[in-house]
């Protein structure tokens, strides 16, 4: 009989030490810190991330250093476009040989724009951010700008852009073109590219565009005839290869390299950036994705 009790006493004391060890390991395991996510390495010269949502900043490299933009500098046309009081996007416009000869002296991109076609508003912005139409942008400065010249409403259009810059604090960003192709004094920072297409991204209509793959315009021709015009592919990659892609604008050049602006949202979430003088059109796309990672894997 004492051995029986004993049997059980021995038990009872090896489940007691289980169950405490048990405890022990769960502890360590619920004290032992999460590990904190990698910071990423990318081969552009200068990247910033934020959260939508919150404003803060994710990631910083050189994000505050100024560069030529390129054609980014778009996302800026588009939103003073937008910011038009009673704006009407069927609105027709009609193409002009100066935007066409102007496209062809720079080599520039273009939405190939048919001189005496009407397109409407609605389209230009479509030429202008999928295609990264140079001749888009300068129809639609022609447009919106003041003046009874078209280099007086080129400039004026330019002065609206910079002010809207001033009023996003855009404090290290100085627009001289309506596309990019500057002077020489069209600069912005990662920092302040991520402001404006954080603002620009609230608009509806802008939102709708940049997160479009491909588009048609039908366009009105000067003998009243309706043409279909050739399929408008976007630039940017990322809407195909990264799950979640909104937008917003891609952009180039020999002194601004190969440049991003991208977003995307998951689970609720947006995460916005840019990245500026990347080495190739594919290295922005993946410094791009790498930072979109890691936003998406930090606390916002």
């Amino acid at each position: 009989m004492k051995t029986g009790i004993q049997g059980i006493r021995i038990r009872r004391a090896a489940a007691v030490a289980v169950t405490a060890g048990a405890v022990l390991a769960a502890g360590a395991l619920t004290a032992a810190p999460a590990q904190a996510v990698a910071t990423p390495s990318i081969v552009a010269k200068g990247g910033f991330v934020m959260d939508d949502a919150t404003g803060k900043s994710l990631y910083t490299k050189a994000a505050d250093t100024t560069r030529s933009t390129g054609s980014t500098t778009k996302i800026m046309t588009a939103k003073v476009v937008l910011a038009q009081p009673k704006l009407n996007l069927d609105a027709k416009v009609t193409i002009q040989k100066a935007y066409s000869d102007y496209v062809v002296k720079n080599n520039a991109s273009q939405a190939h724009l048919i001189v005496g076609d009407k397109v409407t508003v609605r389209q230009l912005l479509y030429g202008l951010m999928l295609p990264s139409g140079c001749d888009a942008a300068y129809a639609l400065a022609d447009k919106y700008g003041s003046g009874s010249t078209r280099d007086a409403r080129v400039k004026s259009f330019i002065g609206k852009m910079n002010s809207t810059a001033k009023s996003l604090g855009m404090t290290k960003t100085h627009f001289d073109s309506f596309d990019g192709i500057g002077k020489g004094n069209n600069y912005s920072t990662p920092r302040d590219l991520t402001k404006l297409a954080r603002s620009a991204m609230k608009n509806s209509t802008f939102r709708t565009v940049v997160k479009t793959k491909s588009y048609t315009a039908k366009t009105v021709t000067k003998t009243g005839s309706t043409r279909t015009m050739g399929k408008w592919t976007n630039t940017n990659t990322l809407l195909s290869s990264y799950s979640g892609a909104i937008g917003v604008k891609t952009g180039s050049g020999p002194q601004a390299g190969a440049c991003l602006v991208f977003a995307a949202t998951r689970n609720g979430r947006t995460v916005i950036g840019t990245v500026l003088a990347s080495s190739t059109y594919a290295q922005r796309a993946t410094d791009a994705t790498k930072l979109l990672n890691y936003g998406f894997a930090t606390k916002g």
